[in-house]
Protein backbone atom coordinates (compact mmCIF):
# COMPACT_ATOMS: atom_id res chain seq x y z
CA UNK A 1 0.00 0.00 0.00
CA UNK A 2 2.53 2.31 0.75
CA UNK A 3 4.22 1.75 -2.56
CA UNK A 4 0.74 2.48 -4.22
CA UNK A 5 0.26 5.79 -2.18
CA UNK A 6 4.38 6.89 -3.18
CA UNK A 7 3.35 5.99 -6.80
CA UNK A 8 0.32 8.31 -6.44
CA UNK A 9 1.82 10.75 -5.21
CA UNK A 10 4.88 10.85 -7.83
CA UNK A 11 2.70 10.81 -10.68
CA UNK A 12 0.80 13.95 -9.19
CA UNK A 13 3.77 15.78 -8.69
CA UNK A 14 5.18 14.84 -12.22
CA UNK A 15 1.68 16.15 -13.55
CA UNK A 16 1.93 19.27 -11.57
CA UNK A 17 5.71 20.00 -13.04
CA UNK A 18 4.54 19.48 -16.71
CA UNK A 19 1.50 21.32 -16.48
CA UNK A 20 2.98 24.53 -15.54
CA UNK A 21 5.83 24.14 -17.78
CA UNK A 22 2.78 23.95 -20.68
CA UNK A 23 1.12 26.46 -19.45
CA UNK A 24 3.80 28.87 -19.41
CA UNK A 25 4.58 27.78 -22.85
CA UNK A 26 1.50 28.14 -24.24
CA UNK A 27 1.21 31.63 -22.70
CA UNK A 28 4.95 32.64 -24.32
CA UNK A 29 3.04 32.04 -27.69
CA UNK A 30 2.75 35.71 -29.27
CA UNK A 31 -0.58 36.66 -31.06
CA UNK A 32 0.48 35.94 -34.60
CA UNK A 33 1.41 32.21 -33.82
CA UNK A 34 -1.89 31.53 -31.51
CA UNK A 35 -3.82 33.08 -35.08
CA UNK A 36 -1.84 30.63 -37.21
CA UNK A 37 -2.18 27.71 -34.91
CA UNK A 38 -5.84 28.54 -34.57
CA UNK A 39 -6.28 28.22 -38.61
CA UNK A 40 -4.69 24.95 -39.30
CA UNK A 41 -6.33 23.05 -36.47
CA UNK A 42 -9.79 24.58 -37.41
CA UNK A 43 -9.06 23.17 -41.19
CA UNK A 44 -8.17 20.05 -39.85
CA UNK A 45 -11.38 19.70 -37.71
CA UNK A 46 -13.96 21.14 -40.21
CA UNK A 47 -12.37 18.11 -42.39
CA UNK A 48 -12.88 15.45 -39.97
CA UNK A 49 -16.02 16.85 -38.98
CA UNK A 50 -17.52 16.91 -42.59
CA UNK A 51 -15.97 13.16 -42.94
CA UNK A 52 -18.26 11.98 -39.58
CA UNK A 53 -21.13 13.81 -40.12
CA UNK A 54 -22.46 13.65 -36.43
CA UNK A 55 -25.54 14.06 -35.13
CA UNK A 56 -24.62 15.75 -32.23
CA UNK A 57 -21.28 17.39 -31.38
CA UNK A 58 -20.05 18.15 -27.88
CA UNK A 59 -17.35 21.08 -28.03
CA UNK A 60 -16.49 24.57 -25.96
CA UNK A 61 -15.20 27.93 -26.64
CA UNK A 62 -11.25 28.16 -25.76
CA UNK A 63 -9.98 31.15 -24.22
CA UNK A 64 -6.33 32.78 -23.85
CA UNK A 65 -3.76 30.85 -25.22
CA UNK A 66 -6.24 27.39 -25.51
CA UNK A 67 -6.09 25.82 -29.11
CA UNK A 68 -8.56 26.61 -31.78
CA UNK A 69 -9.36 30.44 -30.40
CA UNK A 70 -12.67 32.03 -29.22
CA UNK A 71 -13.89 31.36 -32.99
CA UNK A 72 -13.98 27.72 -32.93
CA UNK A 73 -17.84 27.02 -32.06
CA UNK A 74 -18.97 29.22 -35.29
CA UNK A 75 -16.11 27.09 -37.37
CA UNK A 76 -18.29 24.09 -35.76
CA UNK A 77 -21.37 25.00 -36.16
CA UNK A 78 -20.81 26.29 -40.20
CA UNK A 79 -19.19 22.52 -40.59
CA UNK A 80 -22.10 20.59 -39.16
CA UNK A 81 -24.84 19.56 -41.60
CA UNK A 82 -28.13 22.06 -40.75
CA UNK A 83 -30.04 19.47 -38.46
CA UNK A 84 -26.86 18.61 -36.40
CA UNK A 85 -27.12 20.03 -32.68
CA UNK A 86 -24.10 21.59 -31.28
CA UNK A 87 -23.72 21.22 -27.23
CA UNK A 88 -21.07 23.89 -25.65
CA UNK A 89 -20.71 23.23 -21.70
CA UNK A 90 -21.30 25.58 -18.18
CA UNK A 91 -19.31 24.75 -15.52
CA UNK A 92 -21.57 23.84 -12.16
CA UNK A 93 -20.64 25.19 -9.08
CA UNK A 94 -19.17 21.59 -7.99
CA UNK A 95 -16.83 21.38 -11.00
CA UNK A 96 -19.14 19.46 -13.02
CA UNK A 97 -20.53 20.27 -16.56
CA UNK A 98 -23.95 21.47 -17.72
CA UNK A 99 -24.41 21.34 -21.38
CA UNK A 100 -26.62 24.11 -23.75
CA UNK A 101 -27.49 24.20 -27.09
CA UNK A 102 -24.82 26.31 -28.87
CA UNK A 103 -27.66 29.43 -30.72
CA UNK A 104 -24.30 31.74 -32.13
CA UNK A 105 -21.88 34.02 -31.17
CA UNK A 106 -24.54 36.41 -28.93
CA UNK A 107 -25.68 33.26 -27.09
CA UNK A 108 -22.55 33.72 -25.12
CA UNK A 109 -21.95 35.24 -22.19
CA UNK A 110 -18.77 35.42 -19.62
CA UNK A 111 -19.12 32.93 -16.69
CA UNK A 112 -17.20 31.02 -13.85
CA UNK A 113 -13.48 31.50 -14.12
CA UNK A 114 -13.36 33.78 -17.12
CA UNK A 115 -15.22 30.92 -19.54
CA UNK A 116 -17.74 31.61 -22.23
CA UNK A 117 -21.13 29.77 -21.60
CA UNK A 118 -23.61 29.53 -23.60
CA UNK A 119 -27.22 31.54 -22.21
CA UNK A 120 -30.06 29.23 -23.39
CA UNK A 121 -31.94 26.30 -21.34
CA UNK A 122 -29.39 23.85 -19.61
CA UNK A 123 -30.11 20.01 -20.44
CA UNK A 124 -28.29 18.65 -17.84
CA UNK A 125 -24.69 16.78 -17.06
CA UNK A 126 -26.17 13.27 -18.61
CA UNK A 127 -26.97 15.69 -22.16
CA UNK A 128 -23.35 14.71 -23.14
CA UNK A 129 -24.21 11.24 -23.32
CA UNK A 130 -26.18 11.70 -26.47
CA UNK A 131 -22.77 13.26 -28.37
CA UNK A 132 -20.88 10.71 -31.26
CA UNK A 133 -18.59 13.65 -31.86
CA UNK A 134 -16.69 14.96 -28.98
CA UNK A 135 -14.33 18.41 -28.76
CA UNK A 136 -11.94 18.35 -25.85
CA UNK A 137 -9.43 20.89 -24.69
CA UNK A 138 -6.57 19.25 -23.09
CA UNK A 139 -2.71 20.64 -21.74
CA UNK A 140 -1.03 17.71 -23.40
CA UNK A 141 -2.07 13.97 -24.88
CA UNK A 142 0.25 10.73 -25.21
CA UNK A 143 0.73 8.20 -27.93
CA UNK A 144 -1.61 6.22 -26.17
CA UNK A 145 -4.28 8.45 -25.77
CA UNK A 146 -3.70 9.68 -22.23
CA UNK A 147 -5.29 13.17 -21.92
CA UNK A 148 -4.13 15.50 -19.45
CA UNK A 149 -6.25 18.61 -18.38
CA UNK A 150 -6.02 21.86 -16.02
CA UNK A 151 -6.21 19.50 -13.17
CA UNK A 152 -10.14 20.46 -12.27
CA UNK A 153 -11.38 17.10 -13.33
CA UNK A 154 -13.98 18.60 -15.13
CA UNK A 155 -13.77 16.96 -18.44
CA UNK A 156 -12.96 13.41 -17.22
CA UNK A 157 -16.50 13.37 -15.53
CA UNK A 158 -17.63 14.45 -18.56
CA UNK A 159 -15.94 12.00 -21.08
CA UNK A 160 -17.12 9.29 -18.05
CA UNK A 161 -20.36 9.49 -19.52
CA UNK A 162 -19.87 10.18 -23.36
CA UNK A 163 -21.23 6.97 -25.36
CA UNK A 164 -17.98 4.46 -25.93
CA UNK A 165 -19.02 4.29 -30.24
CA UNK A 166 -18.03 8.12 -29.89
CA UNK A 167 -15.41 10.16 -31.41
CA UNK A 168 -13.34 11.90 -28.74
CA UNK A 169 -10.80 14.06 -30.14
CA UNK A 170 -8.45 16.91 -28.44
CA UNK A 171 -6.65 20.17 -29.70
CA UNK A 172 -3.52 20.15 -29.14
CA UNK A 173 -0.34 23.00 -29.92
CA UNK A 174 3.02 21.63 -31.63
CA UNK A 175 4.74 20.10 -28.92
CA UNK A 176 1.78 18.97 -26.71
CA UNK A 177 1.48 15.59 -27.91
CA UNK A 178 4.17 13.52 -26.09
CA UNK A 179 5.12 9.94 -25.66
CA UNK A 180 3.96 9.77 -22.59
CA UNK A 181 2.01 11.49 -19.95
CA UNK A 182 1.63 11.07 -15.98
CA UNK A 183 -1.74 9.29 -15.39
CA UNK A 184 -4.07 8.52 -12.38
CA UNK A 185 -6.87 5.95 -12.41
CA UNK A 186 -9.53 8.41 -13.18
CA UNK A 187 -7.42 10.02 -15.92
CA UNK A 188 -9.75 9.36 -19.26
CA UNK A 189 -8.47 8.60 -22.94
CA UNK A 190 -9.33 10.22 -26.78
CA UNK A 191 -9.52 8.58 -29.90
CA UNK A 192 -7.47 11.17 -31.57
CA UNK A 193 -5.88 14.42 -31.00
CA UNK A 194 -4.87 17.72 -33.84
CA UNK A 195 -2.03 19.67 -34.13
CA UNK A 196 -1.38 22.68 -35.98
CA UNK A 197 1.60 21.00 -37.75
CA UNK A 198 0.80 17.49 -37.74
CA UNK A 199 -3.24 17.71 -37.78
CA UNK A 200 -4.57 14.58 -37.27
CA UNK A 201 -3.29 12.23 -35.11
CA UNK A 202 -4.93 8.42 -33.99
CA UNK A 203 -4.26 6.96 -30.68
CA UNK A 204 -4.93 3.79 -30.40
CA UNK A 205 -8.30 3.70 -29.17
CA UNK A 206 -9.35 4.50 -32.53
CA UNK A 207 -11.51 2.07 -34.11
CA UNK A 208 -12.94 2.90 -37.27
Amino acid sequence: MADLTRDAQRSRAEKVALRNHLLAARRSKPPEALASAATAVHEALTSLVRQESPTVIAAYVPIGSEPGGPELPEVLREALPSTSLLLLPALLADGDLDWVRYEGPASLSRGPRGLLEPTGPRLGPPAISRADFVVVPALAVDRQGVRMGRGGGSYDRALARVDPTAFTVALLHDGELLDTVPSEPHDRRVRAVITPAEGLSATPDWTK
